[in-house]
């Protein structure tokens, strides 16, 4: 039996950050995957905090995707590190991976939100994927109140979908940026946890085939709306867009 647990929302970004860490570490785990709104009864008794990931150790428990992040590199080599020994290059690696989690993250969330929650049947059905039994039959029975409390949770309009979608373009743009001088990564010649972060949390905007590797939970494309499906297709067009798709398909293994 693993001694690592890690605790999640299975179709969220932030726990495909962490399980996307774990995995590349050779790290052994279990995943407890839990729906929205159930999950505070497996993350409040343990931390106190309603958000996920949260990975329980036989040393204690780590709340958020980015300290898991750091846990996992403590037990790496210096040229598998996802966070580099050198001053500099860490230092860059912290400010991008924080931009990301910070903008990136929040505003693919809320625009996919903003898509899905009039979507019951697809909202439905990819919620209960990867939960346990008696949770699967209580989500397709509380799927309505669950869809209404996320609808207030993250201020579901058609105004905060456009504005989310205006920022995921922001931060592209700036990828694409960075990018054109034909580096490999962003900070240069190495992965880190920049192009980790960056990968992770525009998923939900890209649909890559690799999501969740192993898990069974890849987003399902066919059947979302036009719209959804034009900016999906927009944003893998980009230079971004391609390079994180790049990054799944060579690093997400």
């Amino acid at each position: 039996m693993p001694s690592l647990r890690l605790i999640t929302i299975p179709i969220s970004h932030y726990c495909e950050k962490a399980r996307w860490a774990l995995d590349r570490a050779g790290e052994r785990y279990r995943e407890e995957g839990h729906a929205p709104v159930f999950h505070f009864a497996a993350t409040l008794p343990r931390s106190r905090t309603r958000t996920v990931p949260i990975l329980v150790t036989p040393h204690g428990t780590i709340n958020d995707s980015t300290a898991i992040l750091h846990h996992v590199d403590r037990r790496l080599d210096e040229p598998r590190r996802l966070f580099p020994h050198d001053a500099a290059l860490a230092r860059e690696v912290a400010e991008l991976e924080d931009m990301f989690d910070e903008r990136l993250g929040p505003a693919t969330r809320q625009w996919v939100y903003c898509w899905i929650l009039d979507e019951p049947d697809y909202f439905r059905e990819r919620m209960v994927q990867g939960l346990s039994p008696w949770e699967s039959r209580g989500m397709a029975t509380l799927a309505p109140i669950i869809r209404a409390i996320m609808r207030r949770k993250f201020h579901v309009s058609e105004g905060t979908k456009a504005s989310s979608l205006e920022r995921i373009r922001a931060i592209f743009r700036e990828v694409d940026g960075r990018l054109e001088d034909g580096r490999r990564y962003l900070t240069g010649d190495r992965f880190t946890a920049a192009d980790l972060t960056f990968a992770a949390l525009a998923a939900p905007v890209l649909g890559p085939e690799e999501y969740g590797t192993g898990t069974g939970r890849r987003p399902r494309r066919d059947g979302l709306p036009a719209g959804m499906m034009r900016d999906i297709e927009a944003f893998r067009a980009t230079p971004a867009g391609a390079f994180a798709l790049r990054l799944y398909k060579e690093e997400r293994r």
